[in-house]
């Protein structure tokens, strides 16, 4: 596998390819990753290559890895006798991705994570938005064009590609839901340490905080609900560039004292016991290719209440541990204090959202990109 991003660097991407590898470890395959090296704080793993990179101004986030030191690996690759490369990312990643696929004469498959189409004028906003849609499709189009298969992890997400003109086989493989986030996480703890009374109905968010995730709208939402559950707190895990706006919009809204953020959390241990200290999880972003968050609050029996956008639309059955809103305030508001209410509506939703998130474990969905991997070798040859 090869990826602009990785651990230390907490996204959606990062958790895919660490579920992903654990699982295909687990079921006897050997999974080496290239990925950018941030500093001391890179977990230490013999299984990753991590390549000096440069910060990004724009984006300080992330790193720009350098080309020359993924091609310096080529010999050690080669030695390794590899059967196939993983795509991860479209930056550095897919080009020194397909130039390693064709110096070592094996397939390369790619995963479609993000649909930059729909966020791209957030990090460029002087660019008028048709135009960052138009050249988001035409590099798209030329990748996944590129590879001998693509992955993605919804049905929406296919639709999309295929759209785009990609003709290579797609195959819908989502992230799995880690089985740490099936052990019971202590709520009342995290409600302690974070000094939330018992008894205060809390709703949870959790996810990088970015300005595609649509959060205005759930500070907006929060300000209407006050007047039907005044003492309602939003808890907001999560850091990134748009955090600053965000606490701006709710002291602006009159929210302090009913949001509560963060920061990131660690996901083996406080994560997990922020999903189940909440009464709810709330959530509103349109540009999800999956949304893993909302089954992980599943996995801890806390319904959900979301809008059903793009990816979420796999996920997300009312009634099966959630409630759909239109992206509407007062409409997501209503169904909010409808379930914070009605503690018999809350348990109910609880135990299917157990239920339907057991369906989505990662072994499941490992095993079906081993067998992607195998057709896809299996035609190259």
């Amino acid at each position: 596998m090869i990826s602009d991003v990785y651990f230390p660097r907490i996204n959606g991407v990062s958790t895919s390819i660490r579920n992903f590898r654990k699982e295909l470890a687990d079921l006897g395959h050997e999974v080496t990753l290239i990925a950018p090296q941030y500093g001391p704080d890179d977990p230490p793993d013999p299984a990753i290559f991590r390549i000096p990179s440069r910060v990004i101004p724009v984006d300080p986030e992330d790193r720009l890895m350098k080309r020359g030191g993924i091609m310096a690996l080529e010999p050690a690759l080669r030695e390794s006798n590899f059967d196939i490369i993983h795509i991860q990312t479209p930056f550095v990643a897919h080009y020194a991705g397909v130039a390693l696929s064709r110096r070592l004469g094996i397939p390369r498959v790619e995963t479609y994570h993000t649909h930059f189409a729909e966020y791209f004028h957030h990090y460029l906003p002087l660019v008028p938005r048709s135009v960052t849609r138009r050249l988001a499709r035409g590099l798209n189009r030329a990748q996944c064009n590129d590879v001998d298969g693509v992955i993605v992890p919804s049905r929406a997400m296919l639709d999309v590609l295929r759209d785009y003109g990609i003709e290579r086989p797609i195959e819908i493989i989502p992230t799995g839901v880690d089985d740490i986030f099936f052990q019971r996480g202590d709520g009342p703890k995290f409600r302690a340490s974070h000094g939330v009374p018992d008894g205060r109905p809390v709703l949870v968010h959790v996810g990088r905080l970015a300005h595609e995730k649509n959060i205005d709208f759930l500070l907006h939402m929060l300000r209407e609900l006050k007047a039907a559950v005044p003492d309602v707190l939003l808890v907001i895990a999560g850091e990134g560039p748009a955090e600053r706006h965000l606490r701006g919009l709710a002291e602006k809204l009159e929210l302090n004292g009913s949001v509560k953020f963060t920061g990131y959390l660690e996901r083996g241990s406080t994560l997990i016991d922020c999903y189940a200290a909440g009464d709810a999880f709330v959530f509103s972003s349109r540009t999800e290719t999956q949304g893993l968050v909302l089954l992980e609050a599943m996995a801890q029996g806390t319904p959900v209440v979301s809008v059903s956008e793009l990816g979420t639309r796999d996920i997300l059955h009312e009634g099966s541990g959630a409630l759909v809103s239109p992206e509407h305030t007062g409409e997501f508001a209503k169904r909010v204090a409808k379930l914070l209410r009605d503690s018999g509506m809350r348990a109910w939703l609880a135990a299917t959202a157990r239920d339907h998130a057991r369906s989505w474990s990662s072994r499941r969905f490992a095993e079906r990109k081993a067998e992607f991997y195998r057709r896809t070798i299996h035609a190259s040859r």
